[in-house]
C-alpha cells in the first residue's frame, strides 16, 4: 500500500509544476462536425465548433425563458449540480481520493444539505401562502434551520468517524475542497434565483451581458488580438478585452430597452397559490417607466438632441454591463489559474469547443453576487407584497395586534380620523 502521508508531504514541498497530472478530457465533438470541418486548420475548426455550439446553447436558453420562471430555476439548479460535480471530480483525480472511506457519498450529502437549507429559505420567503395551507410544510418551515443544522451536523460527525490513520491530511484536503466548492456553486446559484424573483430582467440582463462580453471578446481577440492581456490566460488579449467592453455596454443598453417594455420581464416573480403557478403581473415600478432626461451640454452638438427619452433601468444597465465586462472576466482568470495549478485545459468535456459547464459559468457566479449586492444596496425598498404574506401566517391575535398598532400610527400621522372604527 502506498504511504499517502509521505506522498502528501512530498506534494507540499513541490512546485506547481510537479502537481500530479489529471487525465486530459476526451474529444466529445460530434462525428458529423468532425467530418464537416476536417479540411480546416485547428484554429478555424475550433472557431466553427464554438460558434455552432454557442448558437445552439443560446437557442436553448431562449426556449427555457419562454417556458417560464420555474424552468429557469430548474436550469440554475441543474447547472449548479453539474459545476459541483466537475470541481469535485478534479479533486478526486488530483489527490487520488477515490478510495477514501465514505467521501464520495459525503460530498453529495453535503450538497444535498446546503441545497435543502437555501431552497427552504426561498420557500419560506416566497411561498408563505402556499405553506400556510399545508400543516406538514408548516412544521418543516418552522423548524427549517434546526433541521438544516441537524442534517449538516450528521454529515460532519460521519466525516469525523470516517477518518483513517495515514489518510488524515488527504481527508481534510478533500473536506476543505468540498466546502469551498459548495461556497462557489450553491451559494452563488441561490443568489441567481434571488435575483430572478426580483424580476426576470435582473436575471436576463446580467447573464446576457456576461455571454455577450464572452462572445465579443472572443471575436475581437480572434480577428484583432495582438497584445496579451494576462499570463494566466495567454489567449486573452487587450483588443478582445476592450472590444468586449464597448460591445457589452451597447448590448446591455439596447437589451434593457427591449425588456423594460414588457411586464413579463420587469415584474417580480410571485407564486399564486390559487392557480399554483408563478405569475409576473404588476404595475411596473418607476425603474421601468419612460422618462425624459437632459443631454449634457457637451454632447448636445454631437448628438443633435437636447433631451432623450429612456427607461431609468437603462442607466443601471451601464453598471451591470461595466461590471460584466471589466470585473466579470476576473472570474474567468481565477478559473484559468485554478486549471493551470492542476495542469488541466478544461473542467470537463461536456460542451465541444467550450469545455465543461463550469468553463462557461465561471464569470456568471461573480456576476450573480454583484447583482444581488447591487439590488439590495441601490434598488430594493420595502416590499408590501412580501410583508403581507408574512402577516397572513401570523396567529389571529398577532394580526390584531399589528392592526391596532398600524391604525394608531396612521391616526397620529393624520391619515385616518380618530373616530374611524376598525
Amino acid at each position: 500500500e502506498v504511504d499517502l502521508e509521505e506522498r502528501l508531504r512530498e506534494l507540499d514541498l513541490r512546485s506547481d509544476s510537479d502537481v500530479p497530472d489529471v487525465p486530459p478530457p476526451t474529444d466529445s465533438t460530434p462525428e458529423i462536425l468532425k467530418k464537416a470541418l476536417s479540411g480546416l486548420s485547428a484554429r478555424w475548426k475550433n472557431w466553427w465548433i464554438r460558434g455552432i455550439l454557442t448558437l445552439a446553447m443560446i437557442s436553448g436558453f431562449f426556449l427555457i425563458i419562454y417556458l417560464g420562471s420555474f424552468m429557469l430555476m430548474l436550469l440554475v439548479l441543474s447547472i449548479q449540480v453539474k459545476c459541483y460535480h466537475e470541481i469535485i471530480t478534479i479533486g478526486y483525480r488530483v489527490y487520488h481520493s477515490y478510495d477514501l472511506p465514505w467521501f464520495r457519498s459525503l460530498s453529495w450529502y453535503f450538497l444535498l444539505c446546503v441545497n435543502y437549507f437555501f431552497y427552504g429559505e426561498t420557500v419560506a420567503d416566497y411561498f408563505a401562502t402556499f405553506v400556510q395551507r399545508r400543516e406538514q410544510l408548516q412544521f418543516l418551515i418552522r423548524y427549517h434551520r434546526f433541521i438544516s443544522f441537524a442534517l449538516y451536523l450528521t454529515g460532519f460527525c460521519m466525516f469525523v468517524l470516517s477518518l483513517v490513520k495515514k489518510h488524515y491530511r488527504l481527508q481534510f484536503y478533500m473536506f476543505a475542497w468540498t466546502h469551498v466548492t459548495l461556497l462557489i456553486t450553491v451559494t452563488q446559484s441561490h443568489l441567481v434565483i434571488q435575483n430572478l424573483f426580483e424580476g426576470m430582467i435582473w436575471f436576463l440582463v446580467p447573464i446576457s451581458s456576461v455571454i455577450c462580453n464572452d462572445i465579443a471578446a472572443y471575436i475581437f481577440g480572434f480577428f484583432f488580438g495582438r497584445t496579451p492581456l494576462i499570463k494566466l490566460s495567454p489567449k486573452k488579449t487587450w483588443e478582445g478585452f476592450i472590444g468586449g467592453f464597448f460591445s457589452t455596454v451597447v448590448f446591455g443598453f439596447i437589451f434593457s430597452y427591449f425588456l423594460a417594455q414588457h411586464q413579463y420581464f420587469v415584474c417580480p416573480v410571485e407564486y399564486n397559490s390559487e392557480t399554483n403557478r408563478f405569475v409576473t403581473e404588476c404595475e411596473p415600478s418607476e425603474l421601468f417607466q419612460m422618462k425624459k432626461y437632459s443631454v449634457p451640454p457637451l454632447l448636445q452638438p454631437v448628438l443633435g438632441w437636447e433631451t432623450v427619452n429612456m427607461y431609468p433601468f437603462q442607466m443601471h444597465s451601464f453598471a451591470l454591463s461595466t461590471f460584466a465586462s471589466l470585473i466579470g472576466p476576473f472570474g474567468g482568470f481565477f478559473a484559468s489559474g485554478f486549471k493551470r495549478a492542476f495542469k488541466i485545459k478544461d473542467f470537463a468535456d461536456t460542451i465541444p469547443g467550450h469545455g465543461g459547464i463550469m468553463d462557461r459559468f465561471d464569470c456568471q457566479y461573480l456576476m450573480a453576487t454583484f447583482v444581488h449586492v447591487y439590488i439590495t444596496s441601490f434598488i430594493r425598498g420595502p416590499n408590501p407584497s412580501k410583508l403581507l404574506k408574512q402577516l397572513l401566517i401570523l396567529q389571529p391575535e398577532q394580526q390584531l395586534s399589528v392592526y391596532k398598532t398600524l391604525k394608531s400610527h396612521l391616526v397620529e400621522k393624520g391619515i385616518l380620523q380618530p373616530s374611524l372604527r376598525g
